[in-house]
């Protein structure tokens, strides 16, 4: 055979390669697989329309008797949380634990036999694998009607280098980087799957390359928040609990407030205004501290405290200080630019 006929057979033969593997993504994802993905997932929707945020997010059931997992985020800064099944049932959720640092929450309904991913039969995914993501993204589902599936692929799988806004994501671990425009409105908090409905992680938050400032979409990998999940839905301890108001400690004698901190809150117009700092007095304990305007207090401490508590609103943060005497070392944890959770303690002595 001529050199240049054996060159355009396998020329020939690329191309018939290259022509297989772009039909095979642009197949239509099995409707077997989509009928059974979509009962697992759940639209949440919360606390938000404030200074712009969302008040709606994804999450998926990772149980039968209603826990859901999601991101952590101002959405569910609210009591109740609303959830709607891919069936149409409405239920009136509330959040069960919560881990900041891995950008992870629970949220528990009051429900049975419900279709769930079971996290310890969870897959992996290598790098070109096809994969499908379901979201809530832009709110465009109500009711029973099914949440939006994304097709795409696993670009890489490697640690989280990047910078939602101008600050640093609080979450630096695995992560696999999606060719998918995942990182919608809304869509934070959904299921990514493989082609056989396998669960492989979720759906991460909106982030922004630090490098190139191009738009990073992500999920985490379920054995990276496999464990604390678990350890959640079996009651062990958790890092944030939402603390009902029956475990409250008695009120303190000479109790902490904003004043002394150094704190303005925002002008509290509505019934849940989330606690957004409105200024902070100069050489006040909160300026030494570096709390600065526009943070967001989310969970407060103090040294009695097992457990952070979560700040649902303006009101319900100075009700939280009514409980820590004014001698006490607490800590705040705020969110700043929607972005980076960051612990700040100050002590605060008496006069």
């Amino acid at each position: 055979m001529a050199p240049h006929a054996s060159c355009a057979k396998r020329r020939a033969a690329s191309c018939l390669a290259a022509s297989i593997a772009l039909l095979l993504l642009a197949m239509p994802a099995r409707a077997d697989v989509m009928d059974e993905v979509q009962p697992k997932m759940v639209k949440i929707y919360g606390a938000g329309g404030f200074r712009g945020l969302e008040s709606y997010q994804s999450g998926f059931l990772v149980s039968d008797d209603g826990f859901i997992a999601t991101v952590w985020s101002t959405v569910l800064d609210t009591d109740p949380i609303i959830v709607h099944l891919g069936d149409g049932r409405r239920f009136e959720g509330r959040v069960a634990g919560a881990d900041p640092q891995l950008e992870l929450a629970l949220v528990k309904i009051e429900a049975s036999d419900l279709p769930y991913f079971d996290l310890d039969k969870a897959a992996q995914a290598e790098p070109g694998e096809r994969v499908l993501a379901f979201s809530n993204l832009y709110n465009v589902a109500t009711g029973d009607e099914p949440v939006s599936v994304m097709r795409g692929l696993i670009s890489a799988r490697t640690r989280l280098e990047a910078r939602r806004g101008t600050f640093k994501t609080t979450y630096r671990g695995e992560v696999y980087v999606l060719d998918a425009v995942t990182n919608n409105p809304g869509a934070a908090g959904g299921a990514l799957v493989n082609y056989k409905g396998e669960l492989l992680g979720m759906l991460g938050k909106e982030l922004r390359n630090s490098q190139n400032h191009t738009f990073l979409n992500y999920s985490m990998p379920v054995e990276v928040f496999r464990k604390q999940a678990q350890d959640i839905m079996a009651g062990k301890s958790s890092p944030i609990i939402d603390t009902p108001a029956d475990d409250q400690p008695k009120p303190a004698a000479n109790p902490l407030t904003l004043e002394m901190l150094g704190i303005v809150l925002v002008p509290n117009v509505l019934e849940r205004t989330p606690a957004f700092i409105d200024a902070v007095r100069p050489n006040s304990p909160a300026a030494v501290a570096g709390i600065m305007p526009d943070d967001q207090v989310i969970f407060i401490s103090d040294s009695r405290a097992t457990n952070p508590r979560l700040i649902k609103s303006c009101r319900n943060l100075r009700e939280e200080l009514t409980y820590i005497d004014r001698d006490d070392t607490i800590t705040l944890t705020v969110m700043r630019g929607e972005a980076e959770l960051k612990m700040m303690q100050f002590t605060l002595k008496a006069n």
